[in-house]
């Protein structure tokens, strides 16, 4: 019977225990210990889920309170400089003082670490930080805890840790070299590596996604010989599991490590399986990761079964199965989704269906009786039959508008240079203007009435009136603190995406699907089975509510066509290109309601523009072509007045770069100050000419930003770009944030801002 067994599961629970543990501790509300214990009953739950799907090993290892990046960091002893020294913390609330920030008793402040995306996921890790002082050492961590726990369920366990490669690449440096770091990292994994053998463990599975990505030659000969290194007199068994993408030049590479074993992605790249089979060593085990663990759709399972039936012969007890990656990203339980059309809910697996999709396989590739497998084959194609016939799914009025699209819908009628002095000359903007990425606080108020709501306790219209009054409360709070282009605050949006879904056909959102983005932050990415376009508008009440309660400019905010993309489980059947531009018209036919009520400013965030970069360089330009091209045809139509402004946040972008150029926004506003402003003279010198509204401060921290902190800033801003290009904002929206350190850092943000503008002035 093939070996079964699992990278990873999500690990923030199925009504989301973890997070709200998690921030009960943040208050004071509840102890560390308690907080402890709901881990470690999750944990419990994932192992009994396994072994329940016949799981050959346990997987230790994939729970993380935070992140699992950041966390192993710590427990290499990588800790970021300014928290080495005068600071004792648990090792629990050091892991949330380097992920969020800290300040002190004295009120020193610590930074929070860079936070980044996780491959071309949405999922944020924190990169570790190294310097010349960074001395790795073993400190254990939480680890051999959790292994003597999940001793207690199975005699055969796994570890599953991210590799010392990836560890590396994923990693921040400040004056050391990548590979020096490495050489000082590898003595840290052998000392795991011992201390797990000691404790009986059977099998490590070192992540190396870094093998799905165009490797350098210096880092291809950094993979062997720390490998050989690694493996010196080894008898825990080790397997390098590689993810997101297929092998193609990294596969000689990746067979030639001296391992045990190998796991490969057959979702992303199904056709490397052949040239395994062929090359793979004789003593070493292949995991084939033939369940996707990043949509949500059931598996084709006879095709799945048939693909492997070459490699069951070729390997009989070393082939293993499991999903392509960890379940991380996805929710829990497709059985919770009571509310769907039933062809829908009946083609779903999230994590727990995913599981016994691999049960069911293993079983008809042992030859079970078919008692034990064949009535889940025959309701899997019954399934995926009756999704595909769901009427919704192809709308000509769509696919007729799409074939009538031409290059002149993906172009402003006037270039920017013509149509800026147009936009100044109407919103008469003083210079460095300042503004919010978008979103509020999502008060404990709101939240009671979205869920009265749900509940029937409330109807529509109390409902309608919470939301109104919370709105006119931002326009009041915002003029107060003295900003010049004020949003409505977003009240009524539950997430940036599912909140737009429910006006849009093809869209679908779920009651639990929860999935972790970062820390205690979890989203519900709806779901795209079928043709998309506006069934109503999708914000123009609330925000001409807010134009109209204040003489000031306000901008109506918007997610983009990409982004609406990256952040739902997007349909198989057709191209992503094309979902995206059936969004791109759905949100134009939006920009133009705007423009009738008013609106001049409209701001259409693409936060994931980077995050769908295909992680191979010769398939990135073509997806940069048609994500511009989305943008574009989703903003184009405006008049030359009407002032468009996007948003990006957590991202490398010296990828994108050019690409932000290309989208012809009037106004880019980017995450910028967990980096410390680097990005913006690398989009000056990459030839970028639109204005530019670099964050000035992190909202991910709880930190309130002084005034000087921000002066400084600005300052230093100001000797990259001229003051005619800059605009003054947050990193990111504020949702996530209370009131209190809101009103706190944005007055700060004013006033700094008025500050700098005196000095500007006095030195003409």
């Amino acid at each position: 019977m093939a070996h079964l067994h699992f990278l990873g599961f999500p690990r923030i629970g199925p009504q989301r225990q973890l997070k709200w543990a998690t921030e009960a501790y943040w208050r004071g509300e509840q102890p560390l210990q308690a907080l402890r214990e709901t881990g470690a009953e999750l944990r419990r739950q994932h192992w009994q889920q396994q072994l329940e799907a016949g799981a050959g090993h346990l997987t230790v290892g994939d729970f993380a309170w935070y992140d699992q990046v950041l966390e192993q960091a710590l427990s290499f002893n990588i800790v970021p400089a300014r928290f080495r020294q005068g600071l004792k913390l648990d090792r629990q609330d050091q892991v949330y003082a380097v992920a969020r920030g800290h300040r002190d008793e004295h009120g020193e402040e610590r930074a929070a670490s860079p936070m980044r995306k996780w491959f071309d996921t949405n999922y944020h890790y924190l990169a570790p930080e190294w310097d010349p002082e960074t001395r790795p050492q073993w400190l254990g961590g939480d680890l051999l805890d959790w292994v003597d726990e999940a001793a207690q369920y199975s005699d055969h366990l796994k570890v599953a840790l991210t590799g010392p490669l990836t560890f590396v690449w994923l990693s921040h440096f400040d004056s050391i070299d990548p590979f020096e770091a490495l050489e000082r990292l590898l003595p840290v994994y052998r000392d795991v590596l011992n201390a797990l053998q000691e404790r009986g463990v059977e099998w490590v599975q070192l992540d190396e996604p870094v093998l799905a990505l165009d490797l350098p030659a210096d880092w291809r000969h950094a993979f062997e010989r720390s490998y050989h290194q690694l493996m010196l007199g080894r008898t825990v068994k080790v397997f390098v599991s590689s993810y997101f993408g297929g092998l193609e030049d990294n596969l000689s590479l990746a067979l030639s490590l001296p391992v045990d074993g190998l796991h490969v992605d057959l979702v992303s790249a199904p056709e490397q399986l052949g040239v395994l089979l062929d090359r793979l060593g004789p003593n070493k085990i292949l995991s084939c990761g033939v369940i996707s663990g990043r949509n949500i759709w059931r598996a084709d399972l006879e095709a799945i079964y048939q693909r492997l039936i070459p490699a069951r012969e070729r390997l009989g007890q070393r082939l293993w199965l499991s999903t392509s990656c960890s379940l991380l990203h996805v929710p829990y339980d497709s059985a919770q989704e009571t509310q769907l059309p039933a062809a829908l809910q009946e083609n779903l697996a999230f994590a727990e269906q995913k599981q016994f999709e691999l049960k069911v396989l293993a079983a008809r590739l042992a030859d079970a009786p078919a008692s034990e497998w064949l009535n889940a084959f025959t309701h899997s194609n019954q399934a995926r039959d009756a999704w595909a016939r769901l009427p919704e799914r192809h709308l000509k009025e769509v696919q007729d508008r799409l074939d009538h699209t031409g290059p002149d819908h993906r172009r402003r009628s006037l270039p920017f240079a013509e149509r800026y002095p147009l936009q100044q000359n109407s919103l008469k903007l003083p210079p460095l203007p300042t503004t919010t990425i978008g979103s509020f606080p999502q008060t404990e108020d709101l939240r009671r009435a979205r869920r009265e709501l749900r509940q029937g306790k409330i109807d529509k219209l109390a409902y309608d009136a919470a939301i109104e009054r919370s709105i006119t409360d931002n326009i009041a709070i915002q003029e107060s603190l003295g900003l010049d282009v004020l949003v409505h605050g977003e009240p009524e949006r539950n997430d940036m995406v599912e909140y737009f879904a429910d006006f849009l056909t093809g869209f679908a959102t779920t009651q639990n699907g929860w999935v972790q983005s970062y820390g205690t932050r979890c989203v519900k990415p709806p779901i795209i089975y079928g043709d998309v376009s506006r069934k109503a508008s999708l914000s123009g009440q609330w925000i001409k509510l807010a134009a109209t309660s204040t003489t000031k400019p306000v901008k109506g905010m918007l997610t983009g066509p990409v982004t609406m993309l990256a952040w739902s489980f997007p349909r198989d059947d057709i191209a992503n290109s094309t979902i995206a531009d059936q969004i791109a018209l759905a949100l134009s036919d939006e920009l133009a309601s705007l423009e009738q009520a008013g609106i001049r400013i409209i701001q259409v965030d693409e936060p994931a523009l980077r995050e769908k970069l295909p992680l191979r360089k010769q398939r990135q330009e073509e997806y940069l072509n048609w994500a511009t091209d989305a943008f574009r045809l989703a903003t184009a139509g405006v008049a030359p007045e009407t002032q468009i402004h996007t948003h990006m946040c957590y991202s490398r972008f010296e990828d994108i770069i050019e690409a932000i150029g290309a989208l012809d926004a009037d106004v880019a506003t980017i995450e910028a100050a967990r980096t410390d402003l680097a990005v913006v003279p690398r989009l000056r010198d990459a030839g970028y000419r639109q204005n530019l509204g670099p964050g000035v401060y992190d909202i991910h921290s709880p930190l309130a930003p002084s005034e000087p902190q921000i002066a400084a800033r600005i300052r230093q801003l100001l000797t990259v770009l001229p003051a005619e290009r800059l605009w003054i904002n947050p990193d990111c929206g504020l949702k996530t944030r209370g009131w209190q350190e809101v009103k706190a850092s944005l007055s700060a943000m004013v006033a700094a801002t008025k500050a700098v503008r005196e000095e500007l002035a006095q030195s003409i």
